[in-house]
């Protein structure tokens, strides 16, 4: 397992993880849905909906990873790092400084 001292030094990693744009894709809509979930769970108080947040956010990885990218998802190994890796992806995506 590759060792990163700091998330800076892990996101270039996290980013080679998703060079394929369909992946960047399906992680894309994957939070997306966890965002629009979330936000839905806290307005109308039906807090059961937060249970599909990892669903609908892994679901979409996992696919992009196993059946795309054909590799395994850095979640595995660096979960923490790698969840906050995808939120900076998205937001990166948005912002154009990660191509689509």
């Amino acid at each position: 397992m590759q060792a990163f001292k700091s998330f800076e030094e892990f996101y270039p990693f996290y980013l080679s993880e998703h060079a394929n744009s369909t992946n960047r894709k399906l992680h894309f809509t994957g939070t997306t849905l966890v965002i629009a979930i979330a936000l839905y769970s806290l307005l109308t108080m039906k807090l059961a909906f937060l249970l599909l947040m990892p669903v609908a956010g892994y679901g979409f990885a996992w696919v992009g990873h196993f059946i795309v990218e054909k590799n395994r998802p850095a979640t595995f190994k660096h979960p923490l790092w790698s969840l906050w890796g995808d939120f900076v992806m998205y937001k990166d995506m948005l912002t154009g400084k990660v191509p689509w």
